[in-house]
């Protein structure tokens, strides 16, 4: 451009009045849909002579030169022509200078541009950089209240990289906030922009702000901004600014970003909802952590309790408050040395799960049986950060187990002095035991007859019958009575009566099945002999008749 400044501020001016300022669109997108939310309006100067020149050559310019408002009217008229015809609505967010903050017409400026161009106020997004805050906090407030009054949204642009950011949040009404590029562009590759990321957007949550995060050029930010719950986005990912003449593409568009992020992008596993605000999203975890039936913790890398749910800390025979800071070799000697190996693999990305730990009972009396599991805990990059520990009292499982093992045991010797042929069969109705008698009458061997194994010794004709009987029983959890023949073609077939019922536990679960099978070849033989004698008798009489 020219050095004569009259002369750049004169072909300014003639530039607004020739209509050389035109608006170009970039697209806002909802990070989750991948759906076109709006656009923010870009000022672009198209110099018949040097072609298209950039808002940073301009806008400094038309400030000192007063032709602020001017380019303001220009664009948002042309803007609003541009999108009269969509429907719904999109919304349009649009920079102010800083100077305009200080200018107590503007709202009502907003409010007749947006008359004019027959747009709703709604629609209308008013973004404010902090550093135009700086100057009069108080003026630039009772501006942008005025601005909520007529309906216009109000946005903190650049959020992070100005001063006293928090005191404005908390002075202007604002509706949204935008993530500075800088801290976007950097977030995978830098820890500490991955973290400043993070905090703007939980704060946003935590005050009911939306969170627009800018310059997203790829779509792992794409991921990781919704994993950490970003609504909208803008960027070369989604699009560069266009001209008017190109927004009508662009909103048939469905945006490159639409849908769930993959596993491989979400290395941590943050898939929890991001629909409540934090504050609520805190109250129902607390609700679930203290209202699950397992033990929970979370460690740091250290080993030191972050956080401990009531049914944990009471295994541990501690209050829950007693944890806090403290480490599992302090709050629990006797077993550290028995689950550090643990600990250390889980630190390194390992989940373990099942493992059975046996710890003093609180009360003094025995001991617990616990079942244990580790999980590394990441933050949204994947990295570990801590542990998460559920730990499980399994302790009147081992004692039912042992109590189940005895009984078996003593039925076992039963077995053997039994003139009948007893048996056990597990809640699915698998065979788990049977007496030697068994394998006297059938020929099959223990092995070949555990599972479902003993039914190839009930005879074909018997066998569905004999199935439909025994899966009723299991179903129902009704006795077991059934009357089939057993054997084998080269042995001969016998018929028997099984009948059992089952053994259930304190909760009313069936544990076992328990019975015994009655050899009744001799009786079916003897009213077998019986009918026949009758029908013999029967033809008899009737043939003297």
């Amino acid at each position: 451009m020219s050095v004569n400044v009259p002369e750049q501020e004169a072909e300014l001016r003639q530039a607004l009045i020739n209509g050389e300022i035109v608006p170009y669109f970039q697209p806002l997108v909802e990070v989750r849909s991948g759906i076109l939310s709006g656009f923010e309006v870009l000022a672009r100067w198209i110099h018949p002579v040097r072609g298209m020149i950039t808002p940073e050559d301009f806008i400094p310019l038309s400030e000192d030169a007063g032709l602020i408002s001017m380019l303001t009217e220009t664009i948002l008229l042309q803007a609003f022509a541009a999108t009269s015809a969509f429907e719904p609505r999109l919304d349009l967010s649009v920079n102010i200078s800083p100077i305009q903050l200080r200018d107590r017409s503007l709202p009502e400026q907003i409010r007749r541009l947006a008359e004019r161009g027959a747009f709703p106020l709604d629609h209308i997004t008013i973004e404010i950089t902090e550093s135009a805050l700086v100057d009069n906090l108080e003026q630039a407030s009772s501006i942008a209240t005025e601005l909520k009054g007529f309906g216009v949204k109000l946005a903190l642009d650049d959020f992070g990289t100005g001063y006293s950011s928090l005191r404005h949040l908390q002075a202007l009404p604002f509706d949204e906030i935008k993530v500075d590029r800088s801290f976007v562009n950097s977030m995978i590759s830098e820890r500490d922009s991955r973290k400043i990321v993070a905090a703007v957007i939980g704060l946003g949550q935590s005050l009911g702000l939306i969170t627009v995060a800018e310059g997203v050029e790829n779509q792992a930010q794409a991921d990781m901004l919704q994993w950490l719950g970003c609504e909208l986005a803008q960027g070369w990912l989604y699009g560069r600014a266009v001209p008017s003449s190109e927004i009508c593409r662009v909103k048939s568009t469905r945006m490159h970003s639409a849908g769930t992020p993959s596993a491989e992008s979400d290395p941590a596993g943050l898939s929890a909802s991001i629909e409540p605000l934090p504050s609520q999203r805190l109250a129902q975890c607390r609700a679930i952590y203290d209202g699950a039936p397992v033990g929970l913790c979370l460690l740091d890398r250290g080993f030191r309790y972050v956080s401990i749910n009531q049914r944990l800390a009471g295994l541990n025979n501690a209050p829950v408050c007693a944890h806090l800071g403290r480490t599992v070799a302090e709050l629990a000697p006797e077993i550290f040395n028995e689950v550090e190996p643990y600990l250390l693999r889980a630190l390194h990305g390992e989940s373990i799960s099942g493992v059975e730990v046996s710890r003093p009972a609180p009360s003094g009396l025995g001991h617990l049986a616990l079942l244990v599991s580790y999980e590394p805990a990441r933050d949204e990059a994947g990295e570990v950060v801590g542990i998460s520990v559920a730990v499980v009292d399994i302790t009147q499982r081992k004692r039912d187990e042992e109590a189940l093992r005895e009984s078996e045991s003593h039925y076992r010797h039963m077995v053997e002095l039994n003139p009948q042929t007893p048996w056990v069969l597990d809640p699915q109705g698998r065979a788990l035991d049977l007496s030697p008698r068994w394998l006297t009458i059938t020929g099959m061997t223990l092995e070949e007859s555990q599972g479902r194994g003993f039914l190839k010794a009930v005879h074909p004709e018997d066998m569905q019958r004999t199935v439909d009987a025994l899966d009723a029983s299991l179903e129902t959890g009704l006795p077991i009575d059934v009357e089939c023949r057993v054997g084998s073609q080269y042995k001969g077939w016998r018929w028997i009566r099984s009948r059992g019922a089952a053994r259930r536990d304190d909760k009313g679960q069936i544990m076992r099945w328990y019975g015994s099978v009655e050899d009744i070849d001799g009786c079916k033989q003897m009213q077998a002999s019986l009918q026949k004698y009758k029908e013999e008798l029967k033809a008899a009489l009737d043939g003297n008749m």
